[in-house]
């Protein structure tokens, strides 16, 4: 499972965060700025905004930001996490019967903060995050680890080999759909961020307007490889 805009609903503070942040180094970030660069890390996010403007920035400056932010980001969720109404349902339904794991261009701070917080690292044997990886979504990178990590998760209690066509991603953003699908992959889209249309055009073979809709006999039913 992604993380941003699967688990957790906070695609819109991650922007509004970055506006307010960037607004005062003399960058504005339009909403579609922020969704066309969804996939990307922190420090990737940050670069690409410098760099679209014209201007450029050091290392320094970048994690001065990302830290700027991340402490903004923290500040609202603390209070009330703002998880996807019914995904606490959904995990704990899929973790009986499927291994679950998180690939997700976060920081493993953050996600390790609201799993924590919601009581869901239980269900997580595997997270792979940004820290863990050098190339953002749409590159395969984290997929592939993450499917391999996953896989030794579930070898250790005793299940077969994982194959590719066994491991479902779910996915909210084009470039995680293509991500996936480019490590061999399938994948259900979820509508939280954009359309049913941008997720089916980057390779998602279904999409759930509400993850809730979906129990592990739909899953299989849907994404069965055999």
């Amino acid at each position: 499972m992604d993380f941003n805009g699967v688990i957790i609903n906070d695609e819109p503070v991650q922007m509004k965060a970055y506006q307010e942040i960037l607004s005062a180094e003399g960058i504005d970030v339009s909403e579609e700025d922020y969704l066309s660069s969804l996939g990307m890390d922190d420090r990737t996010f940050v670069a690409a905004a410098y760099d679209r403007v014209g201007k450029t920035v050091d290392q320094s400056k970048i994690d001065e930001l990302t830290k700027a932010k991340l402490e903004m980001w923290r500040q609202v969720v603390s209070d009330d996490l703002p998880l996807f109404e019914g995904v606490d349902e959904f995990i704990a339904k899929m973790a009986r019967e499927f291994t679950l794991g998180i690939v997700s261009m976060s920081g493993l701070n953050e996600i390790s903060f609201v799993l924590d917080k919601s009581g869901l690292r239980q269900y997580f044997p595997t997270i792979v995050s940004a820290d863990d990886v050098t190339n953002c979504k749409p590159d395969p990178e984290a997929f592939r680890l993450g499917f391999k990590q996953l896989d030794a998760a579930r070898s250790a209690i005793g299940h077969m080999p994982m194959t590719h066509p066994e491991c479902l991603v779910i996915e909210d953003s084009p470039p995680g759909v293509a991500g996936a699908r480019k490590a061999d992959l399938q994948v259900l889209g979820v509508a939280n961020t954009v359309s049913d249309e941008a997720l089916r055009d980057a390779g998602a073979r279904a999409v759930a307007w509400d993850l809730r809709d979906w129990m592990p006999e739909s899953i299989r039913l849907v994404f069965d490889h055999n």
